[in-house]
């Protein structure tokens, strides 16, 4: 940016160097058909159809359905694993030295990642869009009131979002897809999978179910699920589910613009 413009216009111009790299990205995905349809139709799909089926006629769960208890682990479980798509994304401009680029450009040096969330956010909704649709046609049912499901909308936007500006620190730090592919195996999955998201806690073991229970992942689904099923006793893990949220976003934002504006000097 110009040094002689002042602050609100750099931040105009910010937002408008967003708002082209925001497209530039969703281009990308529209361009790859095969991305489009595998990673996000295919994928969400397939996730609520099998573990509904598979999981459904051998998990009892005490006043609900399996499908209705799933649903919302499953909402949180394509946000969380969107992250890695946010920061494979990254570490990918950064191979191909799209940062080389912008340097002879006057681009805003956090228009690069809040760029990338927002796309990989469009896309995630999408997807989540979709396991709605497909989910209800197999069943599956909100039963909170109006603002209980707007308010579970809100904790899965809220957690997508800390976690995408998550993604866009380790794609910054990784710097390569490899790296971050293999992070996002050796801790994603353990992460979400050692949580409510597909089982009750406390079917857990001992030791399992202390680290379970006090994972942000659980808090997170643990609101969305209190919310969706109308039951009570939500309050303290909406608590925890909005301060891992915030303080994911405390440490991942500042973290990666510095690591971003560091790149492009």
């Amino acid at each position: 940016m110009s040094a002689t413009f002042g602050p609100l216009e750099r931040i105009s111009w910010g937002l408008y160097d967003t708002a082209v790299l925001t497209w530039r990205n969703l281009l990308r995905v529209l361009r790859n058909p095969i991305y489009l349809v595998t990673e996000v139709v295919i994928q969400p799909v397939l996730f609520t159809l099998l573990f509904a089926y598979i999981f459904g006629g051998a998990i009892h769960i005490s006043g609900a359905s399996y499908l209705d208890f799933l649903m919302p682990g499953i909402f949180v479980q394509t946000t969380t694993f969107g992250s890695m798509n946010t920061a494979v994304g990254l570490a990918e401009d950064l191979e191909k030295g799209l940062m080389d680029r912008f340097r002879s450009l006057p681009v805003a040096y956090w228009a690069v990642p809040v760029g990338r969330v927002l796309a990989d956010l469009v896309l995630d909704a999408f997807g989540l869009g979709l396991m709605v649709a497909v989910a209800y046609a197999i069943g599956f049912r909100f039963h909170g009131d109006a603002g209980q499901t707007l308010a579970a909308v809100g904790v899965v936007v809220l957690w997508g979002f800390s976690i995408a500006c998550f993604g866009a620190l380790l794609g910054v730090l990784l710097r390569r897809t490899s790296t971050v592919q293999a992070f996002g195996f050796v801790a994603m999955f353990p992460l979400t999978f050692a949580s409510s998201t597909f089982v009750p806690v406390q079917t857990m073991p001992g030791w399992l179910r202390a680290f379970s229970s006090h994972s942000p992942i659980t808090a997170v689904v643990d609101t969305v699920r209190h919310l969706v099923l109308d039951t009570p006793g939500g309050g303290s893990s909406t608590l925890a589910a909005v301060a891992w949220s915030l303080a994911v976003l405390a440490v991942s934002v500042p973290l990666a613009a510095y690591g971003f504006r560091r790149l492009t000097r």
